[in-house]
């Protein structure tokens, strides 16, 4: 048995479809693709897939991940191209890598996540302000759903960095600054957020700022190990964004 790491993108409309939805989209494309795909045991066999940090559905990602199992070796280069023409709009495989036998899940690695997320009807100096406030607080109080109870935990340890980033393209919408104009000023700001012990989302972040986030992306996930920091699996090479410009 192998182990194959395949990197994607999720981008677009296709944001809005949930996790259990998109672990059943990947099976159908890897069926319809040919692969010999190792199954699990019992009366449902089921593919043997290992995905990485669940996205919150609504959030763009350009660093999503995803372990399949295989009953076989592959060609690996040529998995993007195979599996690009059987998965939906908006999804596209960036990268794709043989993993050595025994390595750690994608769950149990990856220790901190970067995002970019819109800030509609807010100036950059605005921005500014609520993101020293957050980053000079020493607790930062919300109210989490756990098991069915209400629980408040302190997100302050899991807010790693917070940057106002330069004025550009909007994520996601490939429109320029002034094309965004009729819903008032708007800025972007980056956050590197922990996973551990429990992952941030952006709606939790805007709780502590302040403020109302528009559209947010994944764009990087971490593995930190001997004061170093990689990614699972790099993208092969910079290629234009698949969706930039579509309706999001």
């Amino acid at each position: 048995m192998t182990r194959v790491r395949l990197r994607f993108v999720k981008l677009g409309r296709v944001r809005w479809t949930s996790h259990r939805d998109v672990a059943r989209m990947w099976e159908r494309a890897l069926r319809r693709a040919g692969l010999p795909l190792a199954y699990t045991g019992g009366f449902s066999p089921r593919p043997q897939l290992s995905f990485g940090l669940a996205l919150p559905t609504g959030c763009e990602s350009s660093a999503e991940y995803l372990d399949v199992a295989l009953r076989a070796d592959v060609d690996v280069e040529a998995l993007p191209a195979a599996l690009d023409p059987l998965l939906p709009e908006g999804v596209d495989v960036s990268a794709a890598a043989a993993v050595e036998a025994g390595a750690p899940s994608l769950q149990e690695e990856v220790t901190s996540c970067s995002w970019e997320i819109e800030v509609p009807g807010v100036d950059e100096e605005v921005l500014g302000a609520a993101v020293d406030r957050v980053l000079a607080a020493p607790c930062l109080p919300v109210r989490r759903e756990r098991k069915g109870r209400l629980q408040e935990d302190d997100l302050r340890p899991a807010v790693l960095g917070l940057r106002v980033l330069p004025a550009g393209t909007v994520v996601g919408r490939g429109a320029a600054p002034g094309a965004f104009a009729g819903s008032g000023p708007w800025s972007r700001l980056g956050a590197e957020l922990s996973t551990r012990p429990r992952g941030v989302r952006p709606s939790e972040l805007a709780e502590v700022l302040g403020l109302e986030l528009g559209l947010a992306r994944r764009t990087c996930q971490w593995i930190e190990r001997s004061g170093s920091r990689r990614e699972p699996l790099a993208a092969v090479a910079a290629s234009p964004d698949p969706v930039l410009g579509r309706a999001s």
